[in-house]
């Protein structure tokens, strides 16, 4: 799946779901306070949330096999539930390009070493 020589870090992936996680909810709450103008901002940092949420605490983290097959699970639902969401389309749009961002970097085993608030 990945470079031989890079080894896969359940430990990174997690520290990263998490900090992710974090900041949708700052950028969440920033998109709120800009009104009707930020809703699209508003729902695709909700859908990185909703990612993250689900993800972030599950055990198949630890092996990148094992965590590419669950993002293919949940690229494959045809309903996430999610309250509070401006435009249930955008947001589904947003939920499903964010987990292929996510099978990509998983395949690759790389930038989940990339911390910094805006990516």
């Amino acid at each position: 799946m990945s470079d031989p020589s890079k080894a896969w870090d359940g430990d990174l992936v997690r520290k990263w779901l998490e900090r992710r996680f974090e900041v949708s909810k700052l950028d969440q709450a920033a998109a709120d306070r800009r009104g009707y103008e930020a809703q699209d901002d508003y729902d695709k940092a909700a859908a990185e949330e909703w990612v993250c949420r689900s993800l972030k605490g599950a055990d198949c983290t630890n092996e990148q096999a094992a965590f590419a097959r669950r993002l293919k699970e949940l690229i494959a639902l045809d309903d996430y539930r999610a309250t509070g969401v401006n435009d249930d389309a955008k947001f589904e749009r947003h939920l499903r390009g964010y987990l292929r961002k996510l099978a990509k970097m998983t395949k690759a085993n790389e930038g989940f070493e990339k911390m910094l608030r805006y990516q």
